[in-house]
């Protein structure tokens, strides 16, 4: 499973406005050469969460992109993309 064919859009706080509110799904952040984060819930507003800087995993790793899935059943495909992927904020340390 893979999220879908779209055209990244800029992890920009202008760009993640553009969203329509209260889309739950899921969402992955990402620059050229690797995921940094797949996460879930309402994507607009935890995307805009996010790039305000409250995940500090997320910011060091310099986020450029990001991609959505609206989706019922975000907690499974949640597991199932963080396994395929492997995002970098994603990892549990210890």
């Amino acid at each position: 499973m893979a999220f879908p064919t779209q055209t990244p859009r800029a992890f920009t706080r202008a760009s993640i406005e553009q969203l329509n509110p209260s889309q739950n799904g899921v969402y992955g952040i990402f620059r050229q050469d690797a995921w940094i984060y797949v996460g879930r819930g309402d994507i607009r507003d935890r995307l805009l969460s996010h790039v305000a800087g409250n995940n500090p995993a997320i910011t060091a790793q310099k986020p450029t992109h990001f991609v959505t899935m609206v989706t019922t059943n975000d907690v499974a495909v949640e597991r199932q993309l963080i396994i395929e992927l492997g995002p970098l904020a994603n990892q549990k340390v210890g």
